[in-house]
């Protein structure tokens, strides 16, 4: 049977998935050090949860069936499930079933696979990883969460071997208090409209406003609010010096101004203050993220999120919360299809023990029990060819180490294959180098 592949659905090979990995490890790590515990989700929902909480024509939505149902005619509830699009709506849905359980503010970080029935395109897939913390409370929910949730990001990118990254933010309140301010009320529809503004321009977001009602002169107003941004809190006075009043605005300034300052004191140039950011998804409602990589903004955003102050209630009872997601899958596609990041090795083995016959193989293996039981991976060489094959075989795979049993005159030796010295070595007792007991992820010049 032919094989062939499905445009969308991407899968490493074994030097891709060690980047992969370590992202995730380094990812994780972080976000327990911030005290956020990890919680895991089913992978579907009802689809008309899906379809209110964001669903929409850009997030298709993957319904699931059973084969056989369909094939004897019948459907049931499952026919009316769907494979979650992003991980904050089941979050969500996550919360109340747990509401009892849970002990608030409730703060988690969730590492899945999600899908989207887009177009795929360099950076974009239909299944991928996404990495996402959050923090809800009951009732109100205090705004320096707004604030924490750049700040562990920011973190989490300094450990990581992609460069200078910049953290957007804006608060939903700005644009609705100065877009009320000039007389506009359809603050949704006019968000919607801004978000455009990086993939068509500033003159063509003009003309969509005017098209959906919009005065030129309210489209001027609410690109020059768009065009500010700062990495200090002069944006306020930006603002302020565009003549419109509004307490909703005030509400959006003072906050914003917080979440900045928190960067300013603690992740000094990671956050900027960037009022044309708007996140498109009808939940948000206060602080809103987007991420770029300088001298990449052309990728777009790989980290975004926001505050949402409705999007988990049971009636009764409202858990609103703050939360970022990381695009995993997105970053490391971009980063890893650029050629910008590579492992210096394809498997974590740091050391080949190599076999001199099958007969004395059991030695090999006792010598690479030792080795592991003191955290050095290893492998035992698959067959007991000449020694010169044994090498390649380790050169092939980027192992740095061949350790030769018996080799030496009072017991084993250790080759290191790069530099061809070869020493004494005793599996109790010898480390390597800590850079060669992982794989290292190298980022290349750009």
């Amino acid at each position: 049977m032919k094989i062939t592949p499905i445009s969308g659905f991407p899968e490493y090979l074994p030097a891709q998935r060690i980047i992969e990995q370590h992202f995730l490890d380094v990812i994780r790590q972080t976000f327990e050090l911030h005290g956020f515990p990890s919680i895991e989700t089913r992978a579907v929902e009802p689809v008309d949860r899906l379809v209110g909480k964001g669903g929409d024509a850009d997030k298709e939505i993957y319904g699931v069936t059973r084969l056989a149902d369909r094939s004897e005619g019948r459907s049931d509830s499952d026919a009316e499930l769907g494979l979650h699009f992003d991980l904050t709506v089941p979050f969500a849905r996550y919360v109340l079933e747990n509401a009892g359980h849970l002990a608030f503010p409730f703060r988690r970080h969730q590492i899945q696979k999600v899908w989207r029935g887009e177009r795929p395109q360099e950076g974009r897939y239909r299944e991928f990883t996404q990495a996402d913390i959050d923090v809800v409370d009951v009732g109100e929910l205090a705004p320096h969460f707004e604030a924490e949730m750049p700040l562990v990001i920011a973190e989490v990118f300094r450990k990581l071997p992609v460069g200078q990254m910049v953290i957007q933010v804006n608060n939903r309140k700005i644009p609705e208090g100065f877009y009320l301010g000039i007389g506009i009320e359809d603050v949704a529809g006019t968000l919607r409209i801004v978000d455009k503004l990086d993939k068509i321009g500033p003159a063509k977001v003009k003309d969509l406003l005017v098209e959906a009602g919009r005065s030129p002169e309210q489209a001027d107003q609410c690109l020059a609010l768009a065009a500010i941004r700062s990495e200090d809190l002069s944006f306020v006075d930006q603002v302020r010096a565009l003549g419109v009043e509004h307490p909703t605005l005030d509400e959006g300034l003072d906050a914003l101004a917080a979440v900045i300052q928190a960067g300013i004191d603690n992740a000094p140039g990671a956050l900027v203050a960037d009022l044309k950011i708007a996140r498109g998804l009808d939940y948000y409602t206060g602080t809103v993220y987007e991420t770029q990589l300088v001298g990449f903004e052309s990728w777009g955003s790989f980290c975004s999120g926001g505050r949402y102050d409705s999007l988990a209630s049971d009636g009764k009872t409202t858990y609103p919360g703050v939360g970022i997601s990381i695009g995993v899958s997105r970053l490391l596609g971009l980063l890893i299809g650029n050629g910008l990041l590579r492992s210096s090795r394809s498997t974590p083995a740091c050391v080949l023990v190599a076999v001199n016959d099958e007969e004395t193989r059991a030695g090999s293996t006792r010598v690479a029990t030792e080795l592991r039981a003191r955290g050095i991976p290893c492998e035992v060489a698959p067959k007991p060819a000449k020694f010169g094959k044994q090498i390649r075989y380790a050169e092939r795979r980027g192992i740095p180490y061949v350790w030769f049993p018996g080799a030496g005159e009072q017991g084993d030796q250790v080759k290191d294959i790069r530099s061809g010295d070869q020493v004494d070595a005793d599996p109790t007792a010898w480390e390597p180098p800590t850079q060669d007991l992982r794989p290292q992820i190298i980022r290349a010049e750009s």
